[in-house]
């Protein structure tokens, strides 16, 4: 069974993630909480050091594509709250290493 993949938009949402479970990676770090809802929801951080908008939109782009990717593949199984803030080497990885970046932060943070 694939889990859908939904966005975490509400400020009360990203402020509950302060007391969820980290992952780190070198090019992202994350924060995770179980929920009660039957889907994946996403929020997706990308300051302005990683670069222009360009590049944001581009690294957000990924990092949404390759969460997608993941759920797809059924390594993501469960629903959860999920935060990924991206770090500024991000902007010169490409798609396959934020890829594993973020798979590599999950398995980490316990949320796969």
């Amino acid at each position: 069974m694939v889990t859908p993949v939904c966005s975490l938009k509400s400020d009360r949402a990203f402020q509950r993630m302060r007391r969820g479970k980290a992952g780190h990676a070198k090019l992202l770090s994350l924060r995770w909480r179980g929920n009660r809802e039957t889907c994946v929801r996403v929020g997706i951080v990308v300051s302005k050091k990683v670069g222009n908008a360009v590049v944001r939109n581009r690294v957000r782009r990924r990092l949404r594509e390759a969460l997608r990717a993941l759920t797809l593949e059924g390594k993501v199984s469960k629903a959860f709250d999920l935060v990924v803030i991206a770090r500024p080497s991000a902007a010169d990885a490409d798609y396959w290493q934020l890829k594993d970046a973020l798979r590599y932060a999950l398995k980490k943070g316990g949320a796969l």
